[in-house]
Order: C-alpha cells, then structure tokens, then sequence
C-alpha cells in the first residue's frame, strides 16, 4: 500500500455532522474509504456524502453501546485509521448538574472514545496493521480553568485527552499512533446562531480542523503519537 491515503479503511464517528462532514470531505479528496456510524435510521439531510461510492454509512449504531461498537468495527476490512469526532456539550453551574447529566457528558464524550479505541486497536493488532486513532478532546480538556460554568463537559474532554496519552504510551510498540486535536470554537452554523455577536475571526475554520485531523490520521504522520494539538485559531 502507497504511503498515502489512498484505498485506506477510515472510520469516522460523528462523520455526519459539521466537523465531520468536513473531515469525511477531506479524506475522500485524499482517496480514502470512510465508514461512518450514525446513531439514526437514516443520515441528515445536510450530509453530503450519502451516495459517495466511497462512504459506507452504517445506521442505528449506538456508540455507547459495547456490543454495536465492536459489531461495527468488524465489518470494516482492513482498518487504517479510527477517527473519533462523536459527542456532546452542556454548560450549567456545578451546583444544577445533576447526577445523570454529569453521567451523561462522560457516556458521550469519554465512554464511546474509550470503546471506538479499543475496537480499533483489536481490529489493528488482529491485522497486524500500524494504524492511526485521532481523538477529540477541546481546550477546557486541556486547560480546566477554561471549564468553569461547564464542569461535566471538562471533566469529559479531559478524561479523553488523559485516555489518548496512556494508549499512545501504551501502543508505542505495536506502532499504532494515537493522538487527539484540542478545539477552541469552531466556526459552525450551530455556533454561529447560538452566539450571532461572537467574533468569528478567531474561530477555528472547519477545513483547518479538518486538516489537522487528516494529517494525524495519514501515513505522512511517522512519529506524532501522545499529543494533544491545540487548535485554538486567534482565540
């Protein structure tokens, strides 16, 4: 196999929405064949890439469910690389989180990163293949501070980039590369309505995400493995 990306097996969760429509644009322009889980019966109406003859859209998978993980990841032939853009945000004051809420950011943001790796790194040691795992933390992740009025997502992101330094360390030897890009706010629609005064000049753009991930996730990354990329653009 060449040392691009061309003919390689991608997973991408969360490849149905704006970040992962970007990502799942870019590794197309670069040849690869994504598969992408969706939690619903059928893929957005937004989602570009549903009759793309290199997208394979699996529906009705949950991704905090063990079992339809593991199921998902062992249709997909001679997997690559494992992209993990999936999960959820909330903000409240500490004292109004309840309990199942704080339960509810760590099942989607650390619970299905967790069991996305772990599906991908027994699919690639079953292969014998050196593949690549990109995870998606985000600045309060990295920076707790920045977590104030968002505890529970913090302490989500932040269990996540933790989860992608053990496994870096962890794999090293096998040759799989596991790393995780941080976001600041990402100039979305959604974020664009929600915050219509912010100034998106210092957001970052989707293509730049996109090509931050991209790049981890390719061979032409050799060495890159345990790091957390701040992607703050001029925030």
């Amino acid at each position: 196999m060449t040392e691009t990306l061309e003919g390689r097996h991608i997973v991408v969760t969360g490849g149905t929405g704006a970040l992962g429509g970007a990502v799942v644009g870019k590794l197309l322009s670069e040849g690869a064949i994504c598969h992408v889980p969706n939690a619903h019966a059928a893929a957005p109406g937004h989602f570009p890439f549903t009759e793309h003859d290199r997208v394979k859209l699996v529906h009705n998978v949950d991704l905090s469910d063990s079992a339809k993980v593991e199921a998902f990841y062992s249709q997909v032939p001679g997997l690559w690389g494992s992209i993990h853009l999936a999960g959820g945000f909330t903000a409240a004051p500490v004292e109004k989180i309840e309990s199942a809420s704080f339960a509810e950011m760590m099942d989607t943001n650390a619970r299905t990163a967790f069991l996305c790796c772990r599906a991908a790194v027994r699919s690639m040691l079953a292969s014998d293949i050196a593949g690549r795992i990109v995870n998606v933390t985000a600045r309060a992740g990295l920076d707790p501070r920045r977590g104030s009025g968002m505890v529970a997502y913090a302490a989500s992101k932040a269990a996540v980039a933790a989860m992608t330094v053990a496994m870096a360390e962890e794999l090293k030897g096998k040759g799989i590369l596991v790393n995780a890009v941080a976001p600041s706010t990402l100039d979305t629609p959604a974020n664009r309505a929600d915050m219509p005064d912010a100034d998106v000049t210092r957001w970052v753009s989707l293509e730049a995400a996109a090509e931050a991930i991209a790049y981890l996730a390719s061979p032409a990354n050799q060495a890159m493995s345990g790091t957390l990329v701040p992607l703050y653009g001029r925030a």
